[in-house]
């Protein structure tokens, strides 16, 4: 394997793991909820009932 090719891989690694932390850092302060909470007042708001 080449030196770029390495360094290509190991960026692509690291992203999806810095993706992965971030995703678990939004699931254990619950902002899933809250996002879910957002999108059914804006459809709410889309149909004029909210």
């Amino acid at each position: 394997m080449k030196t770029h090719e390495k360094m290509l891989l190991t960026l692509r690694y690291g992203g999806l793991g810095l993706a992965l932390a971030l995703i678990g850092l939004g699931l254990l302060r619950q902002e899933h909820t809250e996002v879910l909470q957002k999108a059914v007042r804006i459809c709410l708001e889309c149909i004029g009932i909210g």
